[in-house]
């Protein structure tokens, strides 16, 4: 049993790594595990209020979940994509037990209290690229309520 899922919510603890040997032509293969709570933010007059969100384990297998590892921290804000899967097992007395967990396709890293991201070279670069250079149509940052100036808009609309 499976369904789709996505959704928004905190890293609970640091990764969990398991690498696999390699099976046959196959490369090796690993799996990063996060327990993550989902909340559900619901809007009121005030403000969002999370009304009722769940924790679950996520897991993602592929080869290179060592080194995305290094990248998650607990605490970190991601969005995850995959499906809901009921997992099911015994424990050591012999009792039946389930629990539902997230096969992760994709664990986005979302931009809330990020300082920095530093990227490596790409194969065949000797240095890595320069971030773009804070010119252009949205040099400016955003104002102290929110909102973004756009200086290349030219109708008073503000609709460009």
């Amino acid at each position: 049993m499976s369904t789709h899922f996505m959704g928004e919510g905190n890293i609970g603890s640091d990764p969990e790594v398991k690498m696999f040997s390699p099976n046959g032509n196959q490369p090796p293969r690993g799996v990063m595990r996060l327990n993550v709570r989902f909340d559900n933010p619901v809007p009121t007059d005030t403000g969002n209020v999370d009304k009722g969100g769940f924790w679950a384990n996520v897991e993602i297998w592929h080869r290179d979940v060592e080194q995305w590892a290094q990248l998650y921290q607990k605490g970190m804000r991601v969005m995850v994509s995959g499906r809901m899967v009921l997992d099911e097992w015994q424990d050591n007395e012999g009792n039946s037990r389930s629990q539902f967990k997230v096969q992760a396709v994709r664990i986005g890293i979302l931009p809330f209290r990020i300082a920095q991201v530093v990227l490596e070279p790409a194969q065949g670069q000797q240095t890595p690229r320069q971030p773009p250079s804070q010119q252009g149509a949205y040099s400016k940052s955003a104002g102290p309520d929110g909102e973004w100036d756009n200086p290349v808009s030219t109708g008073s609309d503000g609709l460009g």
